[in-house]
């Protein structure tokens, strides 16, 4: 048995075509690791696997765990996220069946799968490797030093409004054009996709900062580091997170990202969300901390609960308050969002 320990781990230990676990999970926000992979890695995923009490999908082929094998699936990812990052008895039956069935395990949850002994003993006996995306490798102590290069950041007014999406959908357009631009991931969901990254969350708090600049070191090709951003600076869970990245990101130029029409923060029923002129306007003052010329460049809006009619709306309303452009990844692509951002930053 190997064990892959930290986030820029040999991605052969986790390698596709990939079952996507989604356990019992209770929505779709839930399986939003599963989701991502079918978005934006679709020809990595045969399967899904759902529990009994599994409440969403990601419209793969159910299978079970040997089905998924006989298809050709080589690792079983644990595609779920919950309050915690918590792997109950359940998961972990299923993660042993998994191994026991001959696939590879990853997860990108706060719990490890090494923490567990069982999980160890099966993957083990079946030679199968095990990979934490949620292990950071050793990252220095931030200095705030200005490093050579361009970088733009996905900031959000809560938590899961598309920041990876967007992030992932800017590289696909600026490289559609020919420039070099790169995704740099910060979360689990972002590490399966682009196969590196670092769990900026798993990070030791003086440490954030400085494995952002370690994420994203000097680059001498004219070229963008595009980095996902996480969290919210206004949601009292995980706003230390969010502070940390924007410092170690140095970022250019940032992307707001924002569902329109959500009730509350992502968890927590009494907290409202903040408005978009207060959200940005915090995210570029803190900003300013390590990199003083940043500006904002665009809106990207999550408006998958929205009708046609309704998308279009919200985005012009974010137009006309914010005076940047304002699109939905998913709908309508990123051009008018990286036209401004080559426009408003020098090369």
């Amino acid at each position: 048995m190997s064990t892959a320990n930290s986030a820029a781990a040999d991605a052969s230990h986790w390698s596709p075509p990939f079952l996507l676990y989604l356990g019992n999970a209770a929505d779709d926000l839930a399986a939003k690791t599963a989701r991502g992979l079918v978005q934006f890695r679709p020809e990595w995923c045969v399967g899904q696997f759902r529990g009994p009490e599994c409440r969403t999908s990601v419209h793969v082929p159910d299978m079970d765990f040997a089905q998924a094998r006989a298809a050709g699936a080589n690792t079983m990812i644990v595609g779920v996220a919950n309050a915690g990052g918590r792997l109950g008895p359940d998961s972990v039956a299923d993660i042993i069946a998994a191994l026991d069935a001959g696939m590879n395990v990853a997860s990108g949850l706060h719990e490890r799968l090494l923490s567990h002994p069982t999980i160890v003993e099966a993957a083990r006996r079946n030679g199968r490797h095990l990979f934490d995306a949620r292990t950071p490798p050793a990252t220095p102590v931030g200095n705030g030093a200005k490093r050579a290069g361009r970088r733009l950041l996905t900031v959000g007014t809560d938590c899961s409004t598309g920041k990876m999406y967007t992030t992932l959908a800017l590289e696909t357009e600026m490289r559609g054009r020919g420039l070099a631009a790169d995704f740099r991931a910060t979360g689990q969901t972002g590490i399966f996709v682009a196969g590196r990254g670092i769990p900026i969350d798993a990070v030791v708090a003086d440490f954030i900062s400085g494995g952002i600049e370690w994420l994203s070191p000097e680059r001498h090709d004219g070229g963008w580091d595009l980095i996902e951003g996480q969290g919210s600076l206004f949601h009292p869970s995980y706003a230390g997170v969010s502070l940390g990245l924007l410092h170690g990101a140095q970022p250019d130029a940032l992307v707001l990202c924002h569902e329109p029409g959500r009730p509350h923060m992502r968890g927590l029923r009494h907290y409202p969300l903040p408005g978009l002129v207060a959200t940005l306007e915090t995210n570029l003052a803190a900003a300013r901390l390590t990199s003083p010329g940043v500006v904002a460049v665009g809106l990207a809006l999550n408006t998958s609960k929205l009708d046609p009619a309704g998308a279009v709306r919200a985005c012009r309303e974010a137009e006309d308050l914010l005076g940047l452009p304002a699109q939905d990844p998913m709908r309508d692509g990123v051009a008018r969002i990286v036209n401004r951002l080559l426009e408003s930053v020098p090369c």
